[in-house]
């Protein structure tokens, strides 16, 4: 590898759809975390070794069925989230941290003291919200 000496047109992944298994007896919402769990998807939850793959683009409905039984489609990409409150408040001097899962729609500052995954990074603070644009 060498670094660049002009510029680069660099492919870009941002937008990228994966379909991916859904846990059994699972609801996960359009619009929210999605995370693998064993190699499966479900929703966003305060846990541990969970890994952020994106956001659904559409409800998947398993409640009653196997493991895999059906997929939901997941974008990665640049999201708007809930943001935590106290001492878990994101703020502008954050961006480029990383965050974490809270639940399905709310991102926090800090682990949890070890009890959330890492949702992604910390991209902005919507000014009129207070709300967190998280790169996942």
């Amino acid at each position: 590898m060498t670094a660049a000496t002009a510029d680069i047109d660099t492919p870009r992944g941002e937008g990228v759809f994966r379909s991916i298994p859904v846990a059994a007896n699972t609801i996960i919402y359009a619009g929210t975390i999605v995370v693998l769990n064993a190699g499966v998807a479900q929703p966003g939850t305060t846990a541990l070794n969970l890994v952020a793959v994106g956001r659904a683009e559409a409800q998947a409905n398993n409640q009653g069925g196997a493991a895999g039984a059906i997929n939901v489609r997941v974008r990665r990409g640049t999201f708007l989230f809930a943001n935590c409150a106290g001492a878990d408040l994101i703020a502008e001097a954050n961006i480029g941290e990383p965050c974490y899962i809270v639940d399905d729609n709310t991102v926090a500052l800090t682990n949890g003291t070890n009890t959330r995954s890492v949702a992604g990074t910390i991209f902005e603070i919507d000014a009129a919200t207070g709300n967190v644009w998280v790169t996942i």
